[in-house]
């Protein structure tokens, strides 16, 4: 069982999909990993790939955000804006 890399939340579940293994935590961070993993090669994994870098994966996660709610269909829900026309 692993914990969340940003707040520990535990591990629920794990979902194996097309050779890759993907990690449910209770908050709902859901990373692919690589199935082979041992249970301790998995959480050095972890910490090495959010741990430090985690602020960048958020920083593209709501980067991304940002682009639905601003430009995507997310304005248009928020605002009441008709789609724009397609060509």
């Amino acid at each position: 069982m692993q914990t969340c890399p940003f707040c520990g939340a535990p591990e629920t579940d794990r979902v194996d999909l097309d050779g890759h293994r993907v990690l449910v935590f209770r908050c709902m961070f859901s990373p692919t990993v690589d199935p082979a993993l041992s249970e301790e090669a998995l959480a050095r994994h972890l910490v090495t790939a959010y741990g430090e870098p985690g602020s960048e994966y958020f920083r593209r996660a709501c980067d991304r955000l940002h682009l639905f709610v601003v430009q995507g269909e997310g304005a248009r829900v928020i605002t009441g804006r008709p789609a724009p026309p397609t060509p």
